[in-house]
Parts: C-alpha cells; sequence; structure tokens
C-alpha cells in the first residue's frame, strides 16, 4: 500500500511521544508498552510482517495490546481475531481477509488453518530493535461483528476511524490508569486500550476465566481511575463485596448494552464521587455519542443535529448514525452505509419526554398474541426493583399465544442455589406486583425465576436465547 498521505502519526510514534513510562497489566505480568518507542516483542520476525495481511491471533490480550502497537503502520492489515472465534470459520475468515501471515503466542492454538502462513511469534517481553522500520503504511484495521451466526462479518477501519471518538472533549480523558472488564479485542475493549495508548494512561487487562474478584483486587492494586463494561459486567462486579469497595476510580463508563437507571444509579450508590457516563457505539457506526448526565437514554436534541461530527436520524424506528467514526465498509464489499451515508445500527429507539430510550435490538423482539414486546424494556423494569441486582427476560413458547415472557432473577446477595424460601417467594410477588402497576398486562412476566448467576458472554453481554 503506498505511503502516499500517510502523515498522521502511527502508534509506535504516539508511545515514543510520551513523557512517562506506561504500562499493561495482565493477572500474570507487567510491561511498559513505553519501550516500544525502541523495542519489539516479535524479536527477530518484525521485518516479515511489512506490507502483508496479518491475522492477530494471539491467545493472551497482552501480546494482542503489544502487537497492534507494532503491527499499524507495518501491517497492510490487522485481522483481529476474538477470543471466542469459532476455529471452524478460520479458513473462510483467512481466505475472505487475504491473510498471509499470522502473529501468534505460546497459547495460539494450532490448526490447518495457519498452514501456509507466515508466522511470528509475539512474547510478552520488550527488547531493542536491531533496525530501523520501513516506511510507514496505512494500515486496515479489520474487525469481526458479535451476535451473528456462521462467520462473522468482517468490518474495515484505519486508525482515523478509531480514534475519531478521541478527538471530542470528554469525562474520560485525563486518565492515569484505565481499567476494562472488555476483551481488547473486541469494538468496545479496543476504544479503551486505544484511549489508554494515545492517552498516556496504563491499562489493566482483564483475563478470561479469572474470578471478578480477582481481576477488582487487581484494579484496587494499580490505583484505577477510569473503569469501563458492559452493565452486565458492571452488574457482575457491584455483586463482589467487599472487592468492589476497594477501587475508587473518578469515571466508570458503561457500553455495548442498555444501560438502564438502575445499573446508573447503582454506581452513583457504590461511588458517590464518580462520574457515570454511558457511551453509545456499533463496531460499524463507531462511537456515536457518550451521556454523563447520570440519567438513562439521550437528550432527544441528539437527534436531527451534528454533534463532534456525528450525525443521528431515526427511521422506522431504528437508529441511523453517520460518523466520521464510522467504518470504512465491510471486507467483502457488501454495503454498509445508505445512500445519504448513515449506518442502520438495528437499536430501535423510542421517545418518552425529553429523551430517548433504547427499547432493544430489531431482531430480539418476542411476540405476544401479535403484541411486539422488547426483553430490555421488561429488563429496565425489573431491575428498578430495590432487591433485584439483574434480570434475563425472554419468550417462552406457548400454544396460545405463541410466547409468553419469563424471567430470570439475580437477587442482590444472593449467591446460593435458588430455592423457594419465604424471602424469595414474598419477594417474587413484589416484583411481580411492581411489574403489574408499571407495564402493560402483556409485558408482565408470567414466571419469575430465581438464579445464582446469568451467563455473560465474551463480549460482555448477556446471552439471550430465544
Amino acid at each position: 500500500m503506498s505511503m502516499a498521505g500517510v502523515d498522521a502519526p502511527s502508534l509506535r510514534d504516539v508511545v515514543a511521544q510520551k513523557n512517562a513510562p506506561r504500562s499493561f497489566y495482565d493477572r500474570d505480568t507487567a510491561l511498559r508498552f513505553t519501550d516500544l518507542a525502541r523495542g519489539t516483542s516479535f524479536g527477530d520476525g518484525l521485518r516479515a510482517l511489512a506490507g502483508r495481511s496479518v491475522l492477530l491471533a494471539t491467545a493472551s490480550q497482552l501480546t494482542s495490546a503489544l502487537a497492534l502497537i507494532e503491527l499499524e503502520g507495518l501491517a497492510r492489515r490487522i485481522v483481529i481475531l476474538p477470543p471466542d472465534a469459532d476455529p471452524a470459520h478460520l479458513p473462510a475468515i483467512v481466505s475472505t481477509a487475504g491473510i498471509d501471515a499470522a502473529v501468534i503466542d505460546d497459547g495460539t492454538p494450532s490448526g490447518d488453518a495457519l498452514d501456509g502462513l507466515a508466522r511470528v511469534h509475539c512474547r510478552p517481553a520488550i527488547a531493542p530493535m536491531a533496525d530501523n522500520l520501513p516506511p510507514r503504511l496505512r494500515t486496515e484495521w479489520v474487525m469481526m461483528t458479535s451476535g451473528t451466526t456462521g462467520v462473522p462479518k468482517m468490518v474495515v477501519h484505519d486508525l482515523a476511524t478509531l480514534t475519531t471518538a478521541l478527538q471530542a472533549p470528554s469525562p474520560a480523558d485525563g486518565a492515569d490508569v484505565w481499567g476494562t472488564f472488555y476483551d481488547i479485542r473486541r469494538y468496545g475493549g479496543l476504544q479503551i486500550y486505544l484511549r489508554a495508548v494515545c492517552g498516556g494512561a496504563s491499562l489493566v487487562l482483564s483475563s478470561a476465566g479469572e474470578p471478578v474478584a480477582d481481576h477488582l483486587a487487581r484494579l484496587a492494586a494499580q490505583g484505577v481511575t477510569h473503569l469501563s463494561g458492559t452493565p452486565s459486567q458492571w452488574r457482575r462486579a457491584l455483586m463482589m463485596v467487599p472487592a468492589i469497595e476497594a477501587i475508587a476510580p473518578r469515571y466508570a463508563r458503561l457500553s455495548g448494552e442498555i444501560a438502564d437507571q438502575a445499573v446508573l444509579d447503582s454506581l452513583r450508590a457504590a461511588f458517590p464521587d464518580v462520574t457515570v457516563g454511558h457511551a453509545y457505539a456499533s463496531t460499524e457506526a463507531g462511537v456515536a455519542f457518550d451521556v454523563n448526565d447520570g440519567l438513562a437514554g439521550f437528550p432527544t436534541d441528539y437527534i436531527g443535529t451534528v454533534r463532534n461530527g456525528v450525525g443521528m436520524k431515526i427511521l422506522d424506528g431504528t437508529l441511523r448514525i453517520r460518523s466520521r467514526g464510522a467504518a470504512k465498509g465491510y471486507v467483502d464489499g457488501e454495503p454498509l452505509l445508505d445512500a445519504a451515508g448513515f449506518v442502520d445500527t438495528g437499536d430501535i429507539v423510542e421517545r418518552h419526554g425529553e429523551r430517548f430510550h433504547f427499547a432493544g435490538r430489531k431482531g430480539g423482539i418476542i411476540n405476544i398474541g401479535g403484541l411486539k414486546v422488547h426483553p430490555e424494556e421488561i429488563e429496565a423494569v425489573i431491575n428498578r426493583h430495590p432487591c433485584v441486582r439483574m434480570s434475563l427476560v425472554r419468550g417462552r413458547q406457548n400454544p396460545v399465544t405463541g410466547s409468553i415472557v419469563v424471567a430470570d432473577v439475580v437477587l442482590k446477595g444472593e449467591g446460593q442455589a435458588p430455592g423457594k424460601s419465604p424471602q424469595q417467594l414474598a419477594s417474587k410477588d413484589d416484583i411481580l406486583k411492581h411489574c403489574r402497576e408499571t407495564l402493560p398486562r402483556h409485558k408482565v412476566p408470567a414466571a419469575i425465576s430465581f438464579v445464582p448467576a446469568l451467563k455473560v458472554a465474551a463480549t460482555g453481554k448477556l446471552v439471550r436465547r430465544q
């Protein structure tokens, strides 16, 4: 790819400009990533990746974090493999993205899909570079969509689109130590990674399979100042008492799922002096906005105006976004933008007074006798009950109405197996009474089950099964 027009600094250039040393921390290792200004984690293999389409297939987030700094501006394309990728999809991914090299680490599974590719090992260590780097390229960053069946779509960004949101002033600025419950190989986690690297902050990485309390202890040990996760991840963290009480962030950020008023209020109660913000973003549309007033939804004047280079409209009930931070397109050439340059997010929004609220996904509606029900709307009501920590609403087949609404509920302070204690029975009656007072009859759950936990996917979102 031509060097023409490549005038913005690479991530390695950004790192070199930082005055203070900054580090990545995972479960076992701390590494000063600012040493990459004149160092490498690839040993003698760095030049072998120049100009190639590279699959980032490391098992560790730490090696991924190091490799991204080194690959940006060196590789023609970086294809970021998420940790939950189906190995059966690898041959199609390699073929469609024209991959001719792979970055691996000690934990990368072996497989035929990587045969024939140049392989370069990335190690959790930084050594001095032996020689100068080749001229900088404009690197494509390819991310994979989540929540799809079959081979995921591959979305093309570059460093400019990925960092567009960093140009607007935000309470997220000024971090000393970022932490995230996300994996950085997903869009939400990558945004926090870039905020840390470009903003001169250290970053505490999550670790697959690590108990939440242990992760919180690591965040506390490093003095986390800014912390990000999905609402589901935050709800799980808030259950971890006393571990959650050991951290004192200045800024708490939510994204990836609908941030209802209950979780925002819970964060405010846990951290009275913190700024609580919730951001809206998608892999295709980029970061559209963040809201920092402590209220669910977003103001109505966000629609029909251009804010920080982002325009939004509502068409057929779904949010559409036009932004400099939107992806360039899909790798396979499938159209991403409509004729006016907007991305259809598929997220349904409804106006209530002077705010718009997210109702749910276009494809996630439950049909109750011909009436449409958004699970997230009912969850927001259940979650407002004072004894509820989190909930999952789903449809259950019914011969009369097609489906009925049922809910799985995690109670505050409940870690034991589900039962039928007098306290639980009283809670169930009170939650149903709360729903009947708030929701139309067809949206009231026909059944509530108490569960000790709800399954959260690798994306940080509740696992929904319809």
